[in-house]
C-alpha cells in the first residue's frame, strides 16, 4: 500500500512522508521521531542538533547565487494526533500508519493519517535533501508536542535561530495564506464523589454514542458538529430527571483538541421504570438524530440492558455534574468582529471520565482575543465550581496577531497570483499554530503559514489531497526562489 503512496507526485515529498509515517510519533512520546530526524540531518551532512526541550534544528547553506537572501526558517511539528475508530485494532506506540490511495486522496486505514503536520515536515525534508532547488540559507525547525500543549514551541529559546522569515507549513487549505491564529487554555474540572451501592430492584444499561464526524476542535468548531459528551449528557440528564437514572461510569471523548466522536456510559434505572425509560429515551434519541440528520449521518445512539454494575455515583454529586455539563458552553462563544466568518472564541468539552469515585472534565478554550479567552474560561470555571468542582487552568498559549504590512506576506501573495491566476485567501484561523508562541522569543521574525488541502484532521477520516500537494509543492519552491534580499 505504501508503495502506491511513494509513486505519487511529487515523489520526494510522498517518499519522505511514507518514511516519516513508518515511525510512531504520538505527542509526548517523540523520542523515536526525534532520532529519526537527527539521523536524517546527519546523513545529509547538515548541521543538526536537538535543543533543550527536544526540537530538532537542521541548517542548510544557501545554494549558489542565493547567499544574499534573508535566512528562512521552515517550520513544522513532528508529533501527530492519534485517533482510531473503536473497531480498529492498531497500536500507535508500535505501528506505522497504514496508508492507501483513494482517487485523489491519501487516507489511512481506520486511524488518523498524520498529514497534520507530516506533509509539511516531509516538504521541508524534501527541500533539505534536494540538490536542485534554489533557496537561501535554511534553518529547518521541527517542533515537538504541538498537538498536546505546544511545549516545543514554548521551550525554544531566543537566539537559537537567526532567520528573519518563518514559513510555517501547517495550514490545511491550499488557497489560504495564514497570518494569524487563536491562542488557547486547558480548563480541567475535577471532583471526588462517594460511591454508593446500587439500589435494590434496578436494571443496568450501557449507553453508546458513536459514529460522529469529530474533527479539529478549532477549525471545525464552526460547523456545529455533534459532541458525544454533550449528547450523552443530554440522555443522562433526561433519564435522571424523569426516571431517577443513576450513573456508574462514563468514558467520553479522547484528546483535548479533537471534537468527541464517542461516549460510553453505564447506568441503572429502577426496574419498575424500565419500560417507560426505554420508550422516552428512544424518543429522545430519535429527536437528537433528527436534529443532526444533515451533519451527522452516521450517528449511532444505542442502549442495551446489561448485567448489574457494582456502584453508582453519589446522588447529589450526580445532579450537580449533569447540570454543569449541560450548562457548560460547547461550541462558538463569539465570532470575530473584525474578520468576517472567523470564530474568535470557542470551547470544546473534550473529555469526560467518571470512574472509581472521581470525575474529570477536560476542555480546550480557544480565542484570538486574550481577554475573551479568559472571559470564557472564567465562565466555565464558575459553572463547574458552582457544582462543587475544583477547576484548573493550564497549558495557556498566545495567539498570533496578523501583520497585514508583512514583507513576506506581500511576496507570497504576489507569487500565488502569478502561479495560479487568482487571489489567495489571506486569513487568520481558529486553531493553535505555533507562530504566536515562536513570536514571543522572536518578535521581529516575519511569518506566514500555508499548506496543502487536508480534510478531517484529528479524526480517522483525515485525508490529504494529492493534486493539492502538487500545488503546494510548486508554491513552496517558487517562494524559496524569491525570498527578499537581506537589508544589511
Amino acid at each position: 500500500m505504501n508503495q502506491d503512496i511513494r509513486n505519487q507526485e511529487p515523489k520526494s515529498v510522498w517518499n519522505h512522508f511514507a518514511d516519516l509515517n513508518a515511525v510512531p510519533r504520538p505527542s509526548k512520546k517523540e523520542e523515536r521521531v526525534i532520532q529519526f530526524m537527527v539521523d536524517f540531518g546527519n546523513n545529509l551532512n547538515l548541521e543538526t542538533f536537538v535543543d533543550i526541550v527536544g526540537n530538532v534544528i537542521i541548517k542548510k547553506p544557501a545554494t549558489s547565487g542565493m547567499e544574499k537572501r534573508k535566512t528562512v526558517v521552515m517550520q513544522g511539528h513532528i508529533d501527530m494526533v492519534h485517533q482510531k475508530n473503536s473497531d480498529t485494532v492498531f497500536d500507535f506506540d508500535k505501528e506505522g500508519i497504514k496508508m492507501f490511495v483513494d482517487g485523489d486522496w491519501i487516507k489511512a486505514k481506520g486511524t488518523t493519517l498524520g498529514a497534520d503536520n507530516g506533509l509539511g515536515v516531509a516538504a521541508i525534508m524534501a527541500v533539505l535533501s534536494s540538490s536542485e532547488i534554489s533557496h537561501p540559507t535554511i534553518e529547518a525547525l521541527f517542533t515537538i508536542d504541538e498537538e498536546t500543549g505546544m511545549t516545543g514551541a514554548m521551550g525554544l529559546e531566543g537566539g537559537v535561530l537567526k532567520g528573519e522569515i518563518l514559513l510555517n507549513l501547517d495550514t490545511e487549505e491550499d488557497d489560504e495564506i495564514g497570518i494569524g491564529c487563536a491562542g488557547g487554555v486547558d480548563v480541567t474540572a475535577t471532583r471526588r464523589y462517594a460511591e454508593e451501592d446500587i439500589p435494590e430492584n434496578t436494571t443496568a444499561f450501557s449507553i453508546t454514542v458513536k459514529g460522529l464526524n469529530g474533527g479539529h476542535s478549532g477549525m471545525d468548531i464552526i460547523k456545529g458538529l455533534g459532541n458525544a459528551n454533550k449528547i450523552m449528557n443530554r440522555i443522562l440528564f433526561d433519564g435522571f430527571s424523569n426516571f431517577g437514572l443513576r450513573i456508574s461510569e462514563i468514558n467520553g471523548g479522547s484528546l483535548r483538541n479533537a471534537i468527541p466522536r464517542e461516549s460510553f456510559a453505564t447506568v441503572v434505572v429502577d426496574t419498575i421504570s424500565k419500560e417507560p425509560f426505554l420508550f422516552e429515551t428512544e424518543q429522545l434519541i430519535n429527536n437528537i438524530k433528527e436534529e443532526f440528520s444533515t451533519l451527522e449521518k452516521n450517528l449511532l445512539i444505542d442502549i442495551q440492558e446489561i448485567t448489574l454494575t457494582k456502584k453508582v455515583m453519589e446522588l447529589g454529586v450526580q445532579e450537580g455534574f449533569t447540570k454543569a455539563v449541560y450548562a457548560g458552553l460547547n461550541g462558538v462563544y463569539r465570532m470575530s468582529p473584525d474578520v468576517v466568518g472567523l470564530v474568535e472564541t470557542s470551547n470544546n468539552i473534550a473529555r469526560i471520565i467518571v470512574k472509581d469515585g472521581a470525575i474529570k472534565i477536560g476542555c480546550l478554550t480557544r480565542s484570538s482575543s486574550e481577554t475573551n479567552k479568559w472571559d470564557l474560561s472564567n465562565s466555565l470555571r464558575a459553572c463547574f465550581e458552582l457544582a462543587g468542582f475544583d477547576v484548573d487552568f493550564s497549558g495557556t498559549y498566545p495567539g498570533w496577531l496578523p501583520n497585514i504590512n508583512s514583507e513576506i506576506l506581500k511576496t507570497v501573495t504576489t507569487i500565488y497570483k502569478d502561479l495560479f491566476n487568482e487571489n489567495p485567501n489571506v486569513a487568520a484561523c481558529h486553531a493553535g499554530l505555533e507562530c504566536g508562541i515562536l513570536g514571543q522569543n522572536y518578535p521581529n521574525m516575519d511569518m506566514v503559514s500555508f499548506g496543502p488541502n487536508i480534510k478531517g484532521a484529528h479524526s480517522p477520516d483525515e485525508r490529504a489531497q494529492i493534486s493539492s500537494t502538487q500545488k503546494f509543492w510548486k508554491f513552496l519552491i517558487e517562494i524559496l526562489k524569491n525570498i527578499p534580499e537581506k537589508t544589511s
